[in-house]
């Protein structure tokens, strides 16, 4: 069967699927994926063994077994692989984020960020602290976490409102697009076999360049557009939180003139159920940094062996075993358990479980969409696009992946779906000896096509509107332009890193 025949079809299921009949993300990317399993013809199937034969990934005996394997075979075999790769490290990344919200370690970040910049300075704060929190933290907690944050900076300037909560949507949901260990990145990376370490470093970079650019659109959105302060279901005090006369003149400032908001907190009921007295700034640091540090220690000694910059030794075999993302995350996982000594004993029994089921649904969607691509990747999507587009296309390619990765996430919602979806599509591209820059930049661009367009499918537009008040008619001229500036930004830095760095 004609392959874009297959791929049109798959697509149109999973957007029906998710828009018309509500189905759930899991079930929707099985159903595509078993869809796409079955309507592959033994022609495609065999060219595909053929090219792991030819890599030296399978042996004859491996590519017969995958020859003869039913649909249903292939699509779960698929699915394992891609939750053995990624699920032990986005279970236990949930439980490291679990435990800083819930010790008030997040919380820390942000106000000593704020103390250090004062109010002038407090979006870039604001933009900073979330960028940091949501490498390790999912964007709809991180902007729980920080929405009452943003409403007693209003309270206490009367006005910026706009221009605070897009603050935080230029740190923390780049960082959930661009920056492993979150869901999308990781699968991205692993789709495109690019290293781990490799992709938090550039994803670091790419990101926090593109957060500084996204900040300037969020200073000219907040020009155009007035959002007030209006009292929310979860308030604390409401008669205190909505704009009045004498907005912006109930918080007072410390003496050094910095933001000390009384209530920053108290805007929505404590979720942590902290103690009095939280962490301090490096002990909430520590469950970020050193995962980060550690892999990108591993990244570098692999990259200096292969290249024979140094000859491997027990020094060497230590630092990448500490350095494999899994065993420094799981390090990473012992700092933040640290934590738990700040968490009310009725929260504390119960975060570990909580967390991984959080996770767990993370895990299956993924899992799900890389046996989702897997099945197209089967079906020769590679050769395909491979034939539309040269590799020799060069920086091209970058508007390319964006392109098709937006086009997924304006229709269906999900940017880890919709970036999975396009790394699935755009794999052969990775590989792709002629490739003139490194595949890195290739899942950045990726990364970038999963921000615009944030609309009504999206699941973080209701969480935003919701959390900060606004319409939906204040949304979409708000979060929705804000989302396709994000990913402007970074698609721009992007290919310009790719043309000035293209090695890495």
């Amino acid at each position: 069967m004609n392959i874009w025949l297959i791929v049109g079809l798959s697509v149109c299921v999973v957007l029906v699927a998710i828009l018309v009949f509500r189905l759930h993300a899991f079930l929707t990317l099985l159903l595509a994926g078993v869809l796409v399993a079955g309507m592959t013809d033994r022609s495609a199937l065999d060219q595909y063994a053929q090219s792991k034969i030819e890599a030296g990934q399978w042996t004859a005996r491996a590519a017969e077994s995958f020859r003869t394997s039913s649909p249903v075979t292939r699509l779960t075999t698929e699915f394992g692989v891609t939750a053995g790769k990624i699920g032990i490290l986005i279970a236990l990344a949930s439980v490291i984020g679990g435990c800083l919200s819930e010790s008030g370690a997040a919380a820390t970040i942000v106000h000593r960020m704020l103390r250090w910049t004062g109010p002038k300075r407090s979006p870039e704060a604001l933009a900073l602290s979330s960028f940091i929190i949501g490498i390790p933290v999912f964007f709809d907690t991180v902007f729980y976490l920080m929405v009452p944050l943003a409403r007693s900076l209003r309270r206490v300037v009367g006005k910026d409102y706009v221009l605070f909560l897009l603050a935080i949507l230029a740190g923390g949901s780049i960082a959930h697009s661009l920056i492993p260990p979150t869901p999308g990145p990781l699968q991205v990376a692993e789709i495109l076999d690019v290293d781990v370490g490799v992709m938090l470093g550039v994803g670091l970079v790419i990101g926090g360049f593109s957060s500084v650019l996204s900040l300037g659109s969020a200073r000219l959105i907040n020009h155009f557009v007035d959002v007030p302060l209006r009292d929310l279901p979860y308030d604390a005090s409401p008669s205190q939180n909505a704009d009045d006369e004498n907005a912006g003149n109930t918080v007072p400032a410390g003496k050094d003139g910095s933001v000390v908001p009384n209530d920053t907190l108290t805007d929505a009921s404590d979720p942590a159920g902290r103690s009095e007295s939280g962490p301090g700034l490096l002990e909430s640091l520590l469950p970020i940094l050193v995962p980060v540090v550690l892999i990108t220690i591993g990244s570098i000694i692999a990259y200096l062996i292969d290249s024979g910059g140094i000859e491997p030794s027990q020094v060497t075999e230590w630092l990448s075993f500490v350095g494999d993302k899994n065993i420094a995350i799981a390090l990473g996982l012992a700092f933040a358990m640290a934590l738990v000594r700040y968490i009310d004993p009725d929260k504390r029994r119960t975060l570990v479980s909580r967390s991984l089921a959080s996770a767990g649904n993370i895990i299956l969607i993924t899992a799900a969409g890389g046996a989702f691509g897997a099945m197209l990747r089967q079906a020769g999507i590679a050769t395909a696009v491979g034939n539309l587009v040269d590799a020799n296309a060069g920086l091209m390619l970058l508007p390319l992946a964006f392109a098709v990765t937006t086009a997924i996430r304006t229709l269906q919602g999900s940017a880890t779906v919709a970036m999975i979806t396009a790394a699935g599509v755009l794999q052969g591209f990775a590989t792709a000896d002629t490739l003139p820059f490194h595949p890195v930049y290739l899942a950045m661009a990726i990364g970038a096509g999963s921000k615009p367009v944030s609309w009504m499918t999206d699941s973080a537009f209701w969480v935003i509107t919701r959390m900060s008040g606004m319409t939906e008619a204040e949304g979409l001229k708000v979060i929705s332009p804000m989302s396709t500036a994000m990913g402007l930004s970074a698609l721009l830095v992007s290919s310009l890193m790719a043309w000035l760095v293209p090695g890495v």
